[in-house]
C-alpha cells in the first residue's frame, strides 16, 4: 500500500498533522477551541490518547483526541455488521414449456411465489419447441399473465425479450431479502407462539 493510498483511507494522525494549529475537540466530545499543534499533541500524550485529524478541510482543521485503535476497530466492526445484514438477492430460474398444463403451471407459479416471497429475483423462461418458435406472441401472453397473477409479490424487471430458442423475462421482489428473512422469523415466531398451550 503506498503512503498515497493510505492518506485516502486513514486520517492524518499525530506528527502526521501538518498545521500550525487545529480547532481541538476532547475525547468526550467537548469542543476545546483552535489550539496550537503542539498543545493538541502534549495533550494527546498526557491523556494517552491520539491527535486525530477528522475534517481536514476545515479551516483551521478538526482534530480529536481519541484512542485511535479502538477507533479503527469500532469502525470495522460497523463495516462487518452492514455487510452481515446485507444479503445477497440469489436470481432462481423456473422454466415453463409454451404448452404447459394448468397443473404444472400452478406449481411453477407456486415457486415463484415462494421465490418472491423470500426476496430472490426470479428469471422465468419460456422455452420454445419446433415450430412454436414463430409464435413468440404466446409466450409474451403466458409471461403476462403470469407477471399479473404474482404482481403483490413481485414487479417485472425485464420485460419478455427473446433469447436464442427461449424467451426471458425477470421479476424482482417487491420485498429485499433482509426484510423478507425479517418477516419470516416473526411469522414463525407468531405461529411458535399461537401453537403454544395457553396457561390457564
Amino acid at each position: 500500500m503506498s503512503p498515497k493510498e493510505q492518506q485516502i483511507s486513514d486520517p492524518r494522525i499525530n506528527d502526521r498533522i501538518r498545521v500550525p494549529e487545529v480547532r481541538l475537540v476532547g475525547p468526550a466530545g467537548e469542543q476545546i477551541g483552535v489550539v496550537k499543534i503542539e498543545d493538541a499533541l502534549r495533550m494527546a500524550q498526557e491523556q494517552d490518547l491520539d491527535l486525530v485529524e477528522v475534517a481536514p478541510t476545515s479551516k483551521p482543521p478538526v482534530a480529536k483526541l481519541m484512542d485511535f485503535g479502538k477507533f479503527k476497530y469500532e469502525a470495522a466492526q460497523k463495516v462487518r455488521e452492514a455487510r452481515k445484514n446485507q444479503v445477497n438477492t440469489v436470481l432462481k430460474t423456473v422454466r415453463f414449456g409454451l404448452k404447459i398444463d394448468d397443473h404444472d403451471y400452478g406449481t411453477k407459479r407456486g415457486q415463484i411465489e415462494r421465490f418472491l416471497k423470500a426476496g430472490d429475483k426470479v428469471k422465468v423462461i419460456v422455452m420454445f419447441r419446433g415450430r412454436e418458435q414463430s409464435r413468440p406472441e404466446m409466450g409474451i401472453k403466458l409471461l403476462h399473465k403470469l407477471a399479473e397473477e404474482v404482481n403483490e409479490l413481485g414487479t417485472v424487471e425485464s420485460n419478455p425479450s427473446i433469447d436464442g430458442r427461449n424467451m426471458v423475462m425477470v421479476i424482482g421482489p417487491t420485498k429485499n431479502k433482509a426484510d423478507a428473512k425479517a418477516e419470516a422469523k416473526k411469522n414463525a415466531e407468531k405461529a411458535k407462539e399461537s401453537a403454544a398451550p395457553t396457561a390457564e
